[in-house]
């Protein structure tokens, strides 16, 4: 589902942008901006009470995190506010490089949690199969809004 929200907020974006919004004139732009609406999800998870039964629950992440991680409850509050910065690096031109950088930085560390919680079988975790082509996709999206292009201008004598 949340991969859904990156790909059809990317598009989305990158739509605006063929319609003439400038700001959304190339893919890399669009993907910076469909990654923070996805995190705006992801990480506004980290927050939610356990009475809440529409999404994944603060208690349902905490039950993800692999036992020789101290802290767990902690981990998930302090990942979900990193998630919320991200996002918010991601749509600032000036520090979106670095965001993303960090962004696929922060996935490559969720990634062991997300493969403890599939082999643990906790109940809201996705299956192993779907969960680790996920998180290479969110991995790959970050280093590549992370990747700065240059471009060619010529040189008029």
């Amino acid at each position: 589902m949340i991969v859904l929200v990156l790909l059809l907020a990317t598009a989305g974006f990158r739509g605006l942008g063929m319609l003439g919004v400038r700001r959304f004139a190339d893919w890399r732009t669009a993907a910076a901006h469909g990654m923070a609406v996805m995190l705006l999800f992801t990480a506004s998870a980290h927050f939610v009470p356990a009475t809440v039964t529409v999404m994944p629950t603060h208690d349902d992440l905490v039950a993800m995190v692999p036992p020789f991680v101290p802290y767990a409850d902690g981990v998930v509050y302090l990942t979900g506010v990193l998630e919320f910065m991200g996002a918010a690096g991601l749509v600032l031109t000036m520090t979106r490089r670095a965001a993303a950088t960090a962004l696929a930085l922060l996935f490559v560390l969720l990634l062991p949690a997300n493969i403890y919680a599939a082999i643990a079988d906790v109940s809201t975790a996705s299956p192993l199969w779907q969960r680790i082509p996920e998180q290479l996709l969110y991995i790959a999206t970050a280093l590549y809004i992370a990747v700065r292009v240059e471009s060619t201008k010529e040189v008029h004598a």
